[in-house]
């Protein structure tokens, strides 16, 4: 991740209020690792400390949690645009040289159809789904409508419980924040191993329902894809 301090995030906070926010946030949706939470909360800290000050660089929280409300979705439906145009077709063309093969494009597909819901909208309360999910709802070919129902409920839920947060408890909450994002992380990595094993042990029998909805050579779903 780019590193940026508290304090000069704190300063972007004050000089360029909702924009910097928007931006941000915007940006770690995308895929990039930024520190878009993190600015979220040190913006809903300024807008906490400087609340009914009189300064002309007070923020609103309402207007923060707008912005990175705004800037979680349209970051991530860019992620997901960008996996979906590109990302899915260099798989088909190159998995192959990192064995990804097509009946794991099929596997990857399906599971994104029965659990993208559940991935997108709690990725966004987990550091390294935060910035990939969406890219990956995009690969696997995610239907849209779906995606945005999960994308849009996620960022506004997320941005409204950290950014009330940081207003109302400050760097308390932040400290805070930051320890429950680790255990998050801690259960997001426990959760990927139990899911591996289980993976491992049904490969065959997911790969064959996955075979069921996908039939047939995976390139005769490029075409017919969910809009």
């Amino acid at each position: 991740m780019l590193g940026f301090s508290h304090h000069q995030l704190y300063e972007l906070a004050s000089s360029y209020g909702y924009w910097a926010v928007m931006f941000f946030v915007l940006v770690e949706s995308i895929g990039i690792p930024f520190p878009g939470e993190t600015m979220l909360l040190a913006a809903a800290i300024y807008a906490g400390t400087m609340h009914h000050s009189g300064s002309p660089h007070e923020l609103s929280i309402v207007l923060v949690i707008a912005a990175a409300s705004a800037g979680a979705i349209i970051g991530d439906s860019i992620g997901y645009w960008l996996g979906r145009q590109f990302g899915y077709e260099l798989l088909l063309r190159y998995g192959r040289y990192i064995h990804f093969d097509h009946r794991k494009m099929k596997l990857g597909q399906y599971l994104f159809l029965k659990h993208g819901g559940k991935v997108v909208f709690f990725g966004r309360f987990v550091a390294v789904l935060r910035t990939f999910a969406a890219l990956l709802a995009g690969i696997n070919c995610m239907s849209w409508r779906r995606f945005l129902l999960f994308n849009v409920t996620g960022g506004i839920i997320w941005a409204t419980v950290f950014g009330t947060a940081g207003f109302y408890f400050g760097k308390s909450v932040a400290r805070l924040l930051s320890t429950v994002g680790v255990f998050f992380l801690i259960g997001g990595a426990i959760a990927v191993v139990i899911g591996y094993v289980f993976f491992r042990r049904h490969q065959s029998r997911l790969e064959a329902l996955a075979e069921v909805h996908f039939p047939g050579p995976l390139e005769h779903h490029l075409g017919k894809r969910e809009p």
